[in-house]
């Protein structure tokens, strides 16, 4: 595949612009993947930056980056590349449903990172058409980091699409956290990851595309709850996400853990923990579940 260098961070909010404007005409499953991807080569952590996502997300502050900060720095690539006319998607309007990253060992802000993104399996769905963006994140040559986030262009659907990975039922029982978000969550979240798409912004550009409410950033509320978790995702540690129904804002949700776990803490014998987050007025309304192994 040919790797594009990218000499400095995108501009998100033009792209989206771009984006909705050549939307129409676009192939969709029929169509083919772009033959790049993006390279973006001796990115340092800015430490301010660093802290307010820690600050937003609460996890720890400090050098260590936490388990979902490369993906912040990614997504403009991501966001580059599914703006192009050679992708058969339209962005807007595509629908987050999993991510997967492993962090392969222990990233602080010292460290130079290395960012590619590529698109890649192209394949149909019981409700439309997905498609993966994996990121990968090498420093001095060595993977460090990887993440692949799966999106949903809802259409025409496919009912023998092979199915993706199950994931694991909610945790059930009382709540170890309760979490009041505010209607200007999402404007917080974009001010941080730049991610302006207007579904997050404000209830009237939500309502335009089709919600009630602005919504909250889906990898928001991913970190929120792995930051629940205290230090277990801070070193080597796989996690995968499943995206269920949208959290309105303003809205109460719940956070559950599984409790199945041994006397040193919240993973369990096989090195796992469930986690998720459900609705605080409506329990059985789920909104992500979530697993992470170290």
């Amino acid at each position: 595949m040919e790797l594009r260098e990218v000499s400095s961070v995108p501009a998100l909010a033009p792209m989206f612009a771009r984006a909705a404007l050549t939307q129409r005409g676009r192939p969709g499953r029929d169509g083919h993947l772009p033959n790049h991807g993006l390279r973006l080569t001796g990115v340092d952590v800015d430490r301010g930056h660093l802290l307010d996502y820690q600050h937003l997300c609460r996890f720890a502050g400090g050098d260590v980056l936490p388990h979902t900060y490369p993906h912040v720095l990614g997504f403009p690539l991501q966001v580059q590349l599914m703006a192009d006319r050679a992708f058969p998607l339209p962005l807007p309007g595509l629908v987050h449903l999993e991510n997967h990253i492993t962090v392969h060992r222990l990233l602080t802000a010292d460290d130079r990172l290395d960012l590619t993104v590529h698109a890649a399996d192209l394949r149909p769905h019981a409700k439309g058409t997905l498609v993966d963006l994996v990121t990968e994140v090498d420093v001095d040559g060595e993977r460090v980091w990887e993440g692949r986030s799966t999106y949903l262009r809802r259409g025409r659907g496919d009912a023998n699409a092979v199915a993706g990975q199950a994931p694991p039922a909610l945790p059930d029982g009382p709540p170890v956290g309760l979490l009041r978000l505010p209607e200007g969550l999402g404007r917080s979240y974009a001010a941080v990851s730049g991610d302006v798409n207007p579904i997050h912004l404000h209830a009237l550009s939500a309502k335009a595309m089709g919600f009630p409410r602005a919504i909250a950033h889906g990898m928001w509320t991913a970190a929120r709850t792995l930051a629940t978790l205290g230090t277990a995702a801070s070193g080597p540690s796989t996690s995968t996400v499943w995206f269920r129904k949208p959290v309105l804002l303003p809205s109460t949700v719940q956070v559950v853990v599984d409790d199945s776990h041994d006397r040193h803490g919240l993973v369990d014998r096989h090195g796992r923990v469930v986690a998720g987050l459900r609705s605080g007025g409506d329990p059985v309304r789920e909104h992500l579940v979530l697993t992470l192994e170290t």
